[in-house]
């Protein structure tokens, strides 16, 4: 069968007189052919100058905001020179299960523009039949029985000739899909290695939580001796001994209390990674990161090319755009080209030229009534159209929101960093000159017990606004794309442009 198609296919290439015919038409068709519908132009949108943020900082003698192009486009998350945290945000484009469905996601819509591109070619099919007749005496001509054999290799062809650019702009969209899908991989990347280092920063902080309480714990227990040896020198009563105590519980069952958070991070940690919670395990340290890396916020104007969610919303303009055209393409003829040609004969090989046959077919269809089916079709893509155009405009305006809210956060939450450590040098200070006080008699201990736990919640709001500031900055630098570029992604021409095709002969 293989080789009976190969014989008549070399007839295509030979030159017959029917595949002059649709060699023409399709030429004709190349030539004439043009792509209905409007041609897609990005939207403006409403760009400030510079961040609201930028100038209250310039303002104060904060220091300017510097392009994002300077830094590593790569691994954003090595400013902040934690090896345990790039080790483990590098793991999460390889086995986060998020990132990998959206990897499938923009394979899957890479296919579906082979799909359409499959559109530009006939379809061709090839057939091969074989019919055996028998005619009795009374009915043949000769007065005797008569049986016959016919072999009738053939090949058929069909061709949706696009002329008005409906296939065209269907690969458009489609290519404009895959865009989209791109963008959405990109996208889901970003914000699981956002996640996990948030997860991180707020492990490392629970880990210093309890270091802390670690550390009053120590100081409370010097405390009780204190207020131990008081009472044996008949300075102190019991229940200053009690109080010392009750605090020193206190702080220690603090301490335990942590355990719970540390082990919800670390298990959200290991799922971002892509790993069963029992499979990883992250060492305590006393390190955390006190000093809050600078994150440029650049020019707003480059925001709309840093972030993929922005680049997914206008790839997404352009995906709609080209399906008014495809609408428009149905108000107009569709032009078919269907041609036969194949071999009829008594014996299944040789083919001979003699027994040749072909046909051509060409056809026109175009509806003349569909009760206003095909201009709601039009209007719908148009609104469409709008609707994404809305939803576009909406996204760079959240993306400019998150900008500004993140640069204030870290504005302010500098400010109220350095009211807290100024808080507890005072809260130390008082604590050292109470206890003081206490040992001389001259204050009661409620006294001591109200500045140590005044100094506790002024170190624990501290470490509160240090751990805010880590994800603060790892929110900016989401917002701000994580150094992501809209050059990276696949060329829209190279997606959509009509592929060289090789028959599998």
């Amino acid at each position: 069968m293989r080789a009976t198609f190969r014989s008549f296919l070399g007839g295509f290439q030979r030159g017959h007189r029917w595949t002059r015919l649709l060699g023409a038409a399709a030429a004709v068709s190349l030539v004439e052919a043009c792509t209905v519908g409007p041609d897609y132009l990005r939207p403006p949108t409403n760009v400030a100058a510079d961040f609201k943020e930028q100038k209250v900082t310039d303002r104060k003698g904060w220091k300017g905001a510097t392009p994002l192009d300077l830094q590593d486009r790569g691994a954003w998350w090595a400013v902040y020179k934690d090896p345990t945290l790039s080790d483990l945000a590098g793991q999460v484009e390889l086995s986060n299960q998020t990132v990998a469905a959206s990897l499938a996601a923009y394979d899957m819509a890479k296919d579906v523009i082979r799909e359409g591109q499959a559109g530009f070619f006939p379809t061709v099919t090839n057939s091969y039949s074989a019919t055996g007749s028998h005619q009795g005496s009374a009915l043949s001509n000769a007065g005797r029985p008569v049986t016959s054999v016919a072999f009738s290799p053939a090949a058929n062809a069909t061709w949706d000739i696009d002329v008005w650019g409906r296939i065209r702009r269907t690969v458009e969209s489609d290519a404009a899909a895959a865009q989209v899908s791109a963008a959405d991989l990109q996208n889901a990347k970003l914000s699981a290695q956002a996640a996990l280092a948030t997860a991180y920063f707020e492990l490392r902080a629970t880990d210093a939580l309890k270091k802390l309480y670690e550390r009053t714990a120590s100081a409370y227990r010097r405390t009780l001796e204190i207020v131990k040896n008081q009472m044996t020198n008949g300075t102190a009563s019991r229940a200053d001994v009690d109080t010392a105590e009750t605090q020193l519980l206190a702080v220690e069952a603090q301490a335990i209390n942590t355990g719970i958070n540390r082990a919800q991070y670390e298990h959200a940690i290991a799922v971002l990674v892509g790993k069963p919670p029992a499979g990883l395990t992250i060492p305590i340290t006393s390190r955390f990161p006190t000093m809050v890396p600078a994150v440029p916020a650049g020019m707003p104007s480059r925001l709309l090319e840093r972030r993929p969610d922005i680049a997914a919303a206008e790839r997404t303009l352009q995906q709609y755009n080209a399906l008014i055209g495809v609408a428009v393409a149905s108000f107009y003829p569709d032009l078919n080209l269907t041609a036969v040609f194949g071999f009829t004969g008594g014996t299944p090989l040789p083919i001979s030229a003699a027994s040749e046959m072909w046909s051509v077919v060409g056809t026109a269809t175009q509806p003349i009534f569909d009760g206003g089916l095909r201009s709601a079709q039009l209007e719908a893509a148009k609104a469409a159209y709008r609707q994404n155009v809305a939803n576009y405009r909406q996204t760079v305006l959240t993306a400019f929101q998150q900008v500004e809210d993140e640069l204030a956060a870290l504005r302010i939450l500098a400010q109220e960093a350095k009211k807290d450590q100024e808080a507890i040098k005072a809260a130390r200070e008082a604590v050292e000159v109470y206890l003081n006080q206490y040992k001389a008699g001259t204050v009661a201990f409620t006294t001591v017990v109200t500045a140590q736990a005044s100094q506790l919640t002024a170190e624990e709001s501290l470490l509160a606004v240090q751990e805010s500031q880590l994800v603060a900055s790892v929110a900016l630098v989401e917002a701000l794309g994580g150094g992501w570029n809209a050059d990276q992604l696949p060329d829209l021409k190279a997606l959509a442009a009509v592929p060289t095709i090789t028959p599998p002969l």
